[in-house]
This record gives structure tokens, C-alpha cells and sequence, in this order.
């Protein structure tokens, strides 16, 4: 086996790095000629977001796949669902999405599955693909695979549709938010077949971000969605990421409803559709979710933070339904993977139901289980604040778990520390039982020590 040299773009469970000095056409190439090899596949999806980069990366990814002899079926601008709903409806051997996410303008990245749409990690594959990739050394196919572009959009907006029982949904004023990424044109196909009135913001995907690169884990980027879901008066407020495979929740009051919370309430709908049935969570924060699975006869099983482990775990436990406090929500009926428009359809359609709105269906479990929202700092030492977190708090916790970072009990709260698989950033998500002075001062506790390491 040859020596390699690492790429730092290879991430854990993708890859992302920036234009062009981490990932370019002649890296995207080798990685295209890479994924063949590497799968022995013979027919592959590719698609992108909006990024301007991912125009430039696309065609140089299909040209190594091909020259490697893969046939590439290319469903342009799409969001990252389409890729796995693609890579599995047309029984391909791998899917590739070019996306950065929620990552600035001059990032770009690819996130990786095979056949049936299983993801590529760290641990299942992308660490090859790496060392071929790096390596290059590749010859050509005998022959060249051919390239043909599918508009995948009415499939998967079916399939999409089928997760819910859209008879029971009532007209709602709902604001949508797809901040100029590739949520929009998907929003535009599902609008004539739902009841609800819709108020775009930041419909049309523009690759220049005019209104800053969509992430509404931001602070600063929610009031976008917020003040028209004030000045409308509207039901609800959605907003998403730019490859749309995270989606966000406002109440009728405009507020912003932490991940975490809508997790359990995925949970909750699913259970009930579905009694006994497996729920997978990550253990950033945990409590709320492991209640809803008692009350409702779930079975919770915790897994660590990232797609492709989400994945894999909801697939050797049959799990009908995966979270992650990130806004990462997983579906078995959606061939395991994470979506953007299953999780606003689904919470739509229990609020038709019940006739509760959205606040009132989240109060009593944010009262319950406060949490402080993930707090990210960018640290020199990110280990050095862990250690320094251990040390002080380790004598009195009541148990340690390492599943994902570190994450300490104290019987009426806890926290969770970790490093990010994509970003130099430490993590930090704290929780307790119903008292939010006591999160608020363990919260402010954990940040001096970490910020003092």
C-alpha cells in the first residue's frame, strides 16, 4: 500500500473545505475516478447546491467518474434528500451531493452513500476513498460512462407527500424561509398540493447568499423569519439550511424552538403512528427525548452525533425515526435519511389534529427539560478545555458517557462537550430537570472554565 498524505478536507462523515486551496476540480476529479474504484460502482447520482463553486466541482466529479467507467445520472441543483432519494429510487450504486451546508460562500464539500443510499463515513469507507484520492493513481476504463441529467422533482415530491396524511391538514399561515439556498424550488412543487397559505422569505436560491449563508442556528440569522412571522400573523415559521436537509421551527409568536424539542416531538408522532417502535437520539441532550420514549412505548437508543452514524445505528435497530438536536431529522420510510420537508409536514399535520398550536404543543417539555442551545467556541486548545471541564466537575458527577465527547449527570442536570466533526469548534449543551436557574448558573460555570483553559 502506498504512503498517502491526508486531505484536510476529509472530514468524518464528508467532505468540506475551502475553494480552491482544500477542494478544487482537479481533487474533485480524483475523488469522482476514487468512489468507482472504490465501490466497484457502475452507475452514480450527482447534484448540488447553489454554491457558485459547485458548478465547476460538478462537471470535474463527473468527469472522473466516468473516466473510471461509471455511468453518472447528474440531477442538478437539488437539495441533499434528493441525492439519497435518487441514489435509492433509481437503484444506484452511490449518490454524491456537492454542498457545503450551512458553511461560508467560499467552502464547499461532498457528502457520500452507496447502494440503497447507506452513508460513506470515516468508518465505512471515505477513509479509502481519501487515500485513493490523494494517491492518484488511477487508469483510465476501458470505456467512458455516459452522463444523462433526470429531473427527479415529482418522484420525491410524492414520496415526500406519502409520509403524511394530507387530508387531515388544515390551512395554515406559515412563513417559509429558505434563505436563497435549494429549499425553494421543492417548497414551490409541495405548495399546490398542501392547504396552507404560504409567505416566502428569501425564496429564490441565489449562490451569492445576498442575505448571508443560510443557517438559522445563527442568533443573528433568525429575525429574518421571526418578524414576518410577528407581522403576518402567521401559524408558524420555517426556515432551512442550504442543501435543506435541516429544518428549523417559529411559533405563532415568532420564537425560535430549540432542535432538541422538536426531536421529541418527531418522536412523539412517530410512536404514535407506531407503537414500540425504535428512536435513535444523539446525546447532546438527551432527558427530554428518553421521557417521550417511556410515555409513549418507544424504545430510545442513543447514538453518536453525525449523519452517517445516525444512519447506521436507525439501521441495525429498525428504528422508524432519528433526531438530532442540530435539526438533523431521520425517517425509515424515507430509506433511513435525513429530511427537511418530512419535518414541517409532520409537525403541520399534528397540529391539524390536535388544533394546538405550535407553542402550546412544545411549552410543557421546554418547561420540563430547559436547555441552554448549543454554545460554540473556537478554541486553541479545545482538548485543554475538556481536560479542564473533567477535572472540576468529574468528582461530582453521578456517571460519564463518551459516546460523542463527554457528557456528565448530576441527577438534576447535566451536560455535553465535544469537539465538531466539521469545524474547529468546541460544543458545549447544557440541560436539567425543570429548574432554569440552576442551568443558567452551570451554564455560566462550564463557559468560565472552558474559556480560562
Amino acid at each position: 500500500m502506498n504512503d498517502y498524505k491526508p486531505l484536510p478536507c476529509f472530514k468524518a462523515y464528508d467532505v468540506r473545505g475551502k475553494v480552491p486551496d482544500e477542494l478544487n476540480p482537479d481533487l474533485a476529479r480524483n475523488i469522482g475516478r476514487a468512489m468507482v474504484q472504490f465501490l466497484g460502482a457502475k452507475t452514480i447520482v450527482v447534484g448540488r447546491d447553489v454554491r457558485e463553486s459547485g458548478e465547476e466541482l460538478n462537471d470535474a466529479l463527473i468527469e472522473g467518474l466516468t473516466r473510471a467507467g461509471a455511468n453518472v445520472t447528474d440531477i442538478g441543483l437539488c437539495g441533499t434528500e434528493m441525492v439519497y432519494f435518487a441514489t435509492s429510487h433509481l437503484n444506484a450504486d452511490g449518490g454524491i451531493m456537492i454542498t457545503a451546508s450551512h458553511n461560508p460562500p467560499e467552502y464547499n464539500g461532498m457528502k457520500f452513500v452507496r447502494a440503497n443510499s447507506r452513508p460513506i463515513s470515516s468508518e465505512t469507507g471515505l477513509k479509502d476513498i481519501e487515500r485513493l484520492a490523494s494517491i492518484g493513481e488511477f487508469q483510465d476504463a476501458p470505456s467512458k460512462g455516459r452522463v444523462s441529467t433526470l429531473d427527479v422533482m415529482k418522484p420525491y415530491i410524492e414520496k415526500v407527500l406519502h409520509t403524511v396524511d394530507i387530508h387531515t391538514l388544515k390551512p395554515y399561515k406559515l412563513v417559509v424561509n429558505a434563505g436563497n439556498g435549494c429549499a425553494g424550488p421543492a417548497v414551490d412543487q409541495l405548495e399546490p398540493q398542501l392547504p396552507f397559505e404560504l409567505i416566502k422569505v428569501h425564496h429564490q436560491p441565489d449562490s451569492s447568499f445576498p442575505n448571508g449563508v443560510p443557517n438559522p442556528l445563527l442568533m443573528e440569522n433568525r429575525e429574518a423569519t421571526a418578524s414576518v412571522v410577528r407581522q403576518q400573523g402567521a401559524d408558524a415559521g420555517i426556515a432551512w439550511d442550504g442543501d435543506y436537509d435541516r429544518c428549523f421551527f417559529f411559533d405563532e409568536n415568532g420564537d425560535f424552538i430549540e432542535g432538541y424539542y422538536i426531536v421529541g416531538f418527531l418522536a412523539e408522532a412517530m410512536l404514535r403512528k407506531e407503537p414500540g417502535a425504535h428512536i435513535v437520539y444523539d446525546p447532546r441532550l438527551i432527558w427530554n427525548t428518553i421521557d417521550v420514549c417511556e410515555e409513549f412505548s418507544g424504545e430510545g437508543v442513543q447514538c453518536r452525533s453525525g449523519h452517517a452514524f445516525i444512519k447506521e445505528k436507525m439501521r441495525e435497530v429498525e428504528a422508524i425515526y432519528g433526531g438530532e438536536m442540530s435539526a438533523h431529522h431521520y425517517f425509515r420510510d424515507f430509506t433511513y435519511c435525513d429530511s427537511g420537508m418530512i419535518p414541517w409536514l409532520l409537525v403541520m399535520e399534528v397540529m391539524s389534529k390536535t388544533g394546538k398550536k405550535l407553542s402550546e404543543l412544545v411549552a410543557d417539555r421546554i418547561a420540563k427539560y430547559p436547555c441552554s442551545g448549543e454554545i460554540n467556541r473556537r478554541l486553541k486548545d479545545p482538548d485543554a478545555a475538556i481536560d479542564a471541564a473533567l477535572t472540576y466537575f468529574k468528582p461530582q458527577a453521578k456517571s460519564l458517557d463518551e459516546t460523542d465527547g463527554v457528557s456528565l449527570e448530576f441527577g438534576t442536570w447535566r451536560f455535553n462537550l465535544r469537539k465538531s466533526n466539521t469545524e474547529p469548534i468546541l460544543r458545549l449543551n447544557v440541560e436539567s430537570r425543570g429548574d432554569r436557574k440552576l442551568l443558567d448558573e452551570k451554564t455560566a460555570e462550564l463557559l468560565k472554565i472552558i474559556d480560562s483553559a
